[in-house]
């Protein structure tokens, strides 16, 4: 069976970003927990899952998918300070180790969407987070091989998401 819109797709893979001279190992998805995806519902960049259109059971591949066909360049727009207040709890005191370099916060749009900024500035009375993808702006390179192809339930394709293995239980 050849991976094509609404198949269920098992792989594994090895993911590098950066310039093809100089590339960094940022993930190792293996056996043991391997990515488990409905083609055309995964929110995966597009490029990526056209890369694997017509790849099989056992097939290897390998990909790079450049910024602008990924997660984009990174968007000015993204980068938001927010005040130090809003960090504070009821005593009035910001949660020892919330605030640091790097770490994630989980927020909420105005639709009730997630999205996760990550600190990149603390000062006295302000924090800058970055609302961009972490990849974005980057090149991606893909090294892996297809595990499994299968077509997805109708309460998958319902539920847009894998169920069982791999996937969400419920």
């Amino acid at each position: 069976m050849k991976i094509e819109s609404n198949k269920v797709v098992k792989i594994i893979y090895e993911l590098e970003i950066g310039e093809e001279n100089d590339k960094e190992l940022l993930e190792i998805v293996q056996d043991d927990e391997p990515m488990v995806f409905i083609h055309g519902l995964s929110g995966l960049p597009e490029k990526f899952e056209e890369k694997l259109i017509g790849l099989q059971a056992e097939d290897e591949f390998e990909f790079s998918i450049d910024a602008e066909d990924g997660y984009g360049e990174p968007d000015p727009e993204a980068i938001i300070d927010f005040p130090i207040d809003n960090f504070k709890i009821e005593n009035g005191q910001v949660p020892e180790g919330m605030l640091e370099i790097g770490n994630i916060i989980p927020f909420s749009n105005e639709d009730g969407g997630r999205m996760n900024g990550r600190i990149i500035e603390i000062g006295e009375d302000f924090v800058v987070l970055d609302f961009n993808h972490p990849l974005a702006g980057q090149k991606m390179h893909f090294k892996g091989k297809i595990l499994e192809v299968r077509n997805a339930s109708q309460s998958e394709l319902d539920h847009g998401h894998v169920h069982g293995e791999g996937g969400v239980i419920h």
